[in-house]
């Protein structure tokens, strides 16, 4: 049972944070390339990431549990990886929650984003808002990334306590 929960714990997490790689690499850079305006390569991406966010999400309650499972107990919410996975999912609820719809209201009161002017407050704070989104999808990718190592430690830190192979 305990190499399922393992699997479970790798399998979440790899796929978030692989995600996130697919959707920086991929669908950001390809809605920019081939879709007609900017305007609508944002909605698009904007689109995108709120999947990815719910995506994560499901995610991180999949990890919490496993661990918890695999623990049998609540001294899980202390190990480092579930730590780190509930911070991810605390930034992607900002994200999800706050940064996001701020956006939404700005780019609807703008009509465009690429035609307004950069001195325009409006498009001055979607600009704040974009980078700060940036800045929290980029943490919650390098904290997956050290979630997931100190994950895959724990397994092998499991096998050394039961003189098993490494």
């Amino acid at each position: 049972m305990s190499q399922i929960l393992r699997f479970v714990r790798v399998f979440a997490l790899g796929t978030w944070v692989g995600a996130i790689v697919f959707f920086a690499a991929v669908v950001t850079r390809g809605a920019f390339a081939v879709l007609p305006s900017r305007d609508d390569a944002g909605l698009l991406v904007g689109y995108t990431l709120s999947g990815l966010h719910l995506m994560g999400l499901m995610a991180a309650a999949l990890f919490v549990a496993a661990s918890v499972a695999m623990v049998k107990s609540l001294r899980a919410f202390i190990e480092p990886a579930v730590i780190g996975v509930i911070l991810m999912a605390a930034l992607t609820i900002a994200s999800q929650s706050y940064v996001m719809p701020k956006m939404t209201v700005l780019r609807s009161q703008m009509g465009s984003v690429a035609a307004t002017a950069p001195s325009d407050t409006r498009r001055i704070e979607f600009d704040r808002l974009h980078r700060a989104s940036v800045d929290i999808e980029a943490g919650v990718f390098v904290i997956g990334l050290v979630a997931l190592f100190l994950a895959m430690r724990e397994k092998r830190a499991v096998a050394d306590n039961r003189g098993g192979p490494r």
